[in-house]
């Protein structure tokens, strides 16, 4: 199966999100848009990284750049994370995995000598073309949101 890479058109999508709307990827054409993709709401790693995001907001709509999280996780997991911690992006629900599986972000993981398949964090760059500009696999949080701040205000 072919995976989103830097260079190629970005997978598109159509998927519920917080809040009882929808969002398509195709509906930013000729904006830049940061799909970022994490494991799980309230975990850890994955509520700095979207509190990280939220506080950076203002900046990226600065630069143009819209900002979709993206988890396997349901609508109404999305609200109560947005509300229990003052979430400001939009926060996408893939259950069916089906944009995480285009994205190549599905993969086999392993913790403590156990192996399982998860989401891999990992950010896309999407430029107004929709074409992917800069990725990001295997996301350690300190100082990523910064780093794809930048990358998108160079565009």
């Amino acid at each position: 199966m072919a995976t989103a890479a830097v260079g190629k058109i970005a997978p598109n999508f159509d998927l519920e999100t917080d809040g009882g709307g929808r969002v398509k990827l195709s509906d930013f054409a000729g904006r830049t848009v940061v799909v970022y993709f994490y494991p799980a709401d309230d975990t850890s790693g994955c509520t700095l990284e979207a509190i990280d995001f939220t506080k950076a907001s203002r900046a990226f709509a600065a630069a143009g750049t819209a900002v979709i999280g993206i988890s396997p996780n349901t609508v109404k997991s999305h609200d109560k994370f947005k509300k229990k911690h003052g979430i400001g992006v939009t926060l996408a629900a893939d259950p069916d995995k089906k944009a995480i599986e285009a994205f190549g972000v599905w993969v086999e993981k392993s913790m403590y000598g156990r192996k399982f398949m998860g989401v891999e964090r990992a950010t896309f760059l999407v430029g107004p073309d929709r074409r992917i500009k800069k990725e990001w696999r295997k996301v350690r949080v300190a100082g990523h949101v910064e780093e794809v701040l930048a990358a998108a205000k160079a565009l």
